[in-house]
């Protein structure tokens, strides 16, 4: 049984208690820290995870902090001797990329990356569905209220204490479906990027967002994403390829209207690992073109503020949503276009 801590146990850390507690007797959970009170809990909480790795010595530990405090939080568990599963973004720089790459070289450990669409059985299954990939299009139509952006005080904020952190659409909610997409697409840095950065409130980052960004080989990664539409575009890939094209809804493991079974829980695949050598699905190299691209957003002018007359209140209240943009975002995504490019926003 392997001792298991989880360092960031409230918000979405709820979710990998859970998950924790679905393994059952593979894990032991020793430990929670968070800086937060944590209700429910039935193991120590500290809110130094340090004093948490001194007393308990986890076998593995999750870190779902928020990402500026990702690279002294995984430094630290990794010298302690534990395996890690690292929420996304791993980190926001290439500086950051490469000081975390050198620390699990020098701790002999393993670290996973929490981009939970990476575990989806669909992408085995696109190759022969598409052939060669030259196109992958993302859409993706999400609603997150006033509440979202006032949760904590790094909420819609481009760094914290100097130090990157970016949750904007394209770098926190809809990341895993941009991973997702570049995983695909197979690109990697240098590539040509077109961006297009929108707001609708007082944060420092965007909440709806066209992107095109062209690799060495020509094949191109588009996406269109907003957190402010009044319709649910879950996120789908338009997936292209020398032999056809494939449609994959990455939160439902759905290819081209089939739901396949067999996601793999990173968690679970990283205690294979640990037990036989199992491959990482998401070692922290394959995640490198994703810290490029969001190095290259957090870089780019700032997202221009729509004006209120292109806003109205969201059907569920907490907050305004631009009308007909599920429609705008399925345009773009569609025509591998920006939004400026169908004459949906300026």
């Amino acid at each position: 049984m392997t001792t298991v801590a989880l360092i960031g146990a409230t918000g979405h850390g709820m979710w990998h208690r859970r998950a924790i507690a679905a393994l059952g007797d593979r894990v032991r959970l020793v430990a929670l820290g968070d800086v937060r009170p944590v209700e429910d809990a039935d193991v120590p909480v500290y809110a130094d995870h340090r004093e948490l790795l001194d007393r308990h010595s986890p076998e593995v530990v999750v870190v779902c902090t928020p990402p500026h405090t990702h690279l002294p939080i995984a430094r630290d568990v990794l010298a302690a001797g534990a395996d890690l599963l690292l929420e996304k973004p791993p980190v926001l720089s290439l500086d950051e990329h490469r000081a975390l790459l050198a620390a699990v070289s020098a701790s002999g450990r393993a670290l996973q990356v929490g981009f939970q669409a990476l575990g989806s059985p669909t992408l085995a299954a696109l190759p022969a569905r598409v052939g060669t990939v030259t196109s992958v299009a993302l859409a993706g139509a999400w609603w997150r209220g006033d509440a979202y952006w006032k949760r904590s005080p790094w909420a819609g904020r481009s760094s914290v204490g100097g130090r990157p952190t970016m949750d904007g659409a394209l770098c926190n909610p809809l990341a895993h479906g941009l991973m997702q997409a570049l995983a695909i697409a197979g690109v990697r840095p240098p590539w040509t990027l077109e961006l297009e950065r929108y707001r609708t409130r007082d944060i420092d980052v965007e909440d709806t967002a066209t992107l095109r960004l062209t690799g060495p080989g020509g094949t191109v990664v588009t996406a269109a994403v907003t957190l402010c539409s009044d319709e649910f575009v879950p996120g789908d890939l338009t997936v292209t390829g020398t032999a056809g094209t494939a449609t994959v809804v990455y939160p439902q493991d759905r290819l081209d209207g089939e739901v396949l079974p067999g996601r793999v829980s990173l968690l679970e695949n990283l205690l294979d690992h640990r037990a036989d050598g199992t491959p990482l699905l998401v070692p922290l190299e394959r995640t490198e073109p994703f810290t490029a691209l969001a190095a290259a957003v957090m870089a780019a002018p700032a997202a221009v503020l729509l004006p209120r007359e292109r806003l109205a209140p969201h059907p569920d209240g907490d907050g305004l949503a631009i009308p007909g943009i599920a429609g705008h975002v399925r345009a773009a995504a569609a025509r591998g276009a920006l939004f400026s490019e169908i004459g949906a926003l300026p």
